[in-house]
């Protein structure tokens, strides 16, 4: 099954697209999305290798976004970058199927980090 890339959902209009061209500089096909409707949409489209997602979206709850990626690609992984996450809020991101929870601002090593880990996961 062919992957297309990192979907890269926030509204933050200028994070996602630096986050997006540090991916894209190391050789990252990246998406970007800046709420939750158009994720599900593109996730409906096309088989993506990972999807980066906040919690605070201006549309739908980033929870309920996942729980929604998860209905349409329940494999496809889900990584929440959140600024305003809580204990709570990952607890009940983590049940829905997030593969993990980082708090902003995430440092592209670690991201880099998290895709190997999926990739090795995958093979």
């Amino acid at each position: 099954m062919k992957h297309y890339g990192l979907l890269i959902v926030d509204d933050e209009k200028r994070f996602a697209n630096m986050l997006a061209k540090r991916l894209r500089l190391r050789g990252r096909n990246c998406e970007v999305c800046y709420n939750g409707q158009q994720a599900l949409d593109r996730v409906r489209q096309k088989n993506f290798f990972l999807v980066l997602l906040d919690l605070h979206l201006p549309d739908i709850y980033g929870l309920e976004v996942l729980k929604g990626i998860k209905t349409i690609s329940a494999k496809t992984p889900v990584v929440i970058v959140t600024g305003h996450g809580t204990e709570a809020d990952r607890q009940a991101c983590m049940q829905h199927g997030a593969h993990a929870f980082m708090h902003k601002p995430v440092g592209i090593d670690e991201l880099i980090g998290i895709l190997a880990q999926i990739k090795e996961m995958s093979l």
